[in-house]
């Protein structure tokens, strides 16, 4: 993902592979200050979600290969569930979720509406292929602004 610091960018690359042997998706990772005090954080996700548990393993496994490795020594290190309202960053937040019931805004209408809420078909490097009522909706991703799960209660 753009836009990460140099330090987040080390521990994304450092934790990627233990987090991925661990089964789970390594979804993001920040470095930022909060008051006096620096936070790295990683942000993980899998098919069904995250439980605490797999937060604290992930972090048990991550905080020793970070040990000394990194250009800052954060005050505080925590990994996360990305949170199940957060927008879709990537290709593989769609296949994570694909299966399941999305919202999906455009940046132009399609057949008259900027808004979509769909089931997950397929995705690939080309387009979306979402399943709304009984039509497939084919989007390429330059078409989409933003995507995220359907929460109902």
């Amino acid at each position: 993902m753009a836009g990460r610091s140099k330090v987040a960018q080390e521990a994304f690359d450092l934790a990627e592979p233990i987090v991925k042997a661990m089964g789970f998706d390594l979804v993001d990772c920040e470095y930022k200050k909060e008051g006096q005090y620096y936070f790295l954080r990683i942000f993980i996700d899998k098919r069904g979600g995250i439980s605490i548990e797999d937060c604290e393993a992930v972090s048990r496994e991550v905080d020793s290969a970070l040990e000394g490795k990194l250009h800052a020594d954060p005050d505080y290190f925590e990994v996360s569930s990305p949170g199940a309202t957060r927008p879709f960053a990537s290709l593989s937040d769609y296949l994570r979720h694909q299966g399941e019931e999305i919202e999906v805004s455009l940046f132009a209408a399609v057949d008259g509406s900027k808004h979509l809420e769909g089931i997950i078909k397929s995705a690939d490097d080309e387009e979306l292929v979402l399943l709304v009522g009984d039509s497939e909706m084919h989007l390429e991703w330059p078409q989409i602004a933003k995507a995220q799960r359907t929460l109902r209660f």
